[in-house]
């Protein structure tokens, strides 16, 4: 039996934790303190499956975060009374889950008393080491914030805790935004990214490459878009999402007409007259913030030719003398690289975290 209407997974998880984990919990181990949520990986953190995410890794589950003592005896003796204890279904979603690869589960029906259920036992410290390569007993160093993924940053804060005993949101609101000077320092990278390419757009097409002058269109499309995300101060997530979530913004009513006409355009000089609409809004948006000298919001021409541009490096400039931090400064004045996300969309890069150790290094 499958359910008339699709219920969010974060909605499922948080049932599945309530009646048929903490009851299991207070039972056994009535004197157990731990926590419990949703965070990480899977789109149901964050809201954005659909029917279409229930074939595989979705489905009724939860973290539970121990202390360290507790996650060393306890943890499997709890995880195999919880498969013993557990009903085989939560609702008409499967409990039980059969694994497809070393990485894939699936939801299949179970047997009671061997439920293969996905109960993921961790401490807040280990949790944070695997998923952010970042040992919580330290502060958060500028080159941290650089090299931590926009999309794991948002499915820490994001998703929901069930239960708190271990205090895991205070610690997930250690990561809830980038500091104020390290945001300045991306905005001011986004805006350089913006400066450096919008010319070239125009001069692709003018050239008579209109399929090259619609792929520098869609970057910097996608460039208009992050620097709404920064605006808002909210995370991006990862390209499947990230249109989705642009939609939430108070930006993207007045964003995404312009945006939608860029990317279906058939010549530059109309994806130019989208973009430059698109610049204007955000540099009247970004001054309406009032955190450095205005930036300009009138387009005009690129030195003689007829190209219309927003700014020959005026906004990027402006932003990043606002700059107070000297480790911030110090890191614009070698170059508005941005962040992890910024310079890079190498999948493999920003999913995995063992790469942060040499990423660091570009901002020493």
């Amino acid at each position: 039996m499958q359910p008339t209407r699709h219920i969010p997974g974060l909605e499922i998880c948080e049932t599945f934790f309530v009646y048929s984990v903490k009851p299991i919990l207070d039972r056994f181990y009535p004197n157990l303190k731990y926590s419990a949520a949703l965070v990480g990986e899977g789109s149901e953190v964050l809201g954005f499956d659909t029917a279409i995410s229930c074939d595989h890794d979705w489905g009724p589950r939860v973290k539970i975060f121990l202390t360290e003592e507790d996650q060393e005896k306890l943890s499997v003796e709890i995880s195999r009374k919880l498969r013993e204890e557990l009903p085989v279904k939560q609702g008409v979603y499967s409990i039980n889950f059969a694994k497809v690869n070393e990485k894939t589960t699936v939801m299949e029906d179970g047997l009671k008393g061997s439920v293969n259920h996905r109960v993921e036992f961790s401490t807040m410290s280990g949790f944070i080491r695997e998923y952010l390569a970042f040992d919580i007993a330290n502060e958060i160093q500028v080159a941290d914030w650089l090299t931590f993924s926009e999309q794991k940053l948002a499915t820490i804060v994001g998703g929901k805790v069930f239960h708190d005993d271990l205090n895991f949101e205070s610690l997930r609101q250690r990561f809830a935004y980038y500091p104020k000077d390290v945001w300045l320092y991306l905005m001011a990278s986004v805006w350089m990214r913006i400066e450096q390419e919008q010319h070239l757009m125009c001069r692709a097409g003018s050239a008579g490459d209109e399929l090259g002058s619609a792929i520098i269109a869609s970057r910097l499309a996608r460039d208009v878009m992050r620097l709404a995300f920064l605006i808002e101060r909210s995370y991006a997530p990862y390209p499947k999402w990230f249109g989705s979530a642009f939609e939430k913004l108070q930006l993207a009513k007045g964003l995404a007409p312009d945006l939608r006409e860029v990317v279906t355009a058939d010549s530059w000089k109309k994806r130019e007259k989208h973009l430059i609409a698109a610049y204007e809004l955000l540099a009247n948006a970004h001054n309406k913030l009032n955190v450095s000298a205005p930036v300009p919001t009138q387009a005009s021409h690129f030195f003689d030719r007829p190209f219309l541009v927003i700014s020959c490096g005026q906004a990027s400039s402006a932003i990043a003398a606002a700059i107070v931090d000297p480790h911030v400064r110090k890191i614009a004045e070698n170059g508005l690289i941005g962040s992890l996300d910024l310079f890079s969309d190498n999948t493999d890069l920003i999913a995995h975290s063992h790469w942060r150790a040499e990423l660091k290094k570009l901002y020493q």
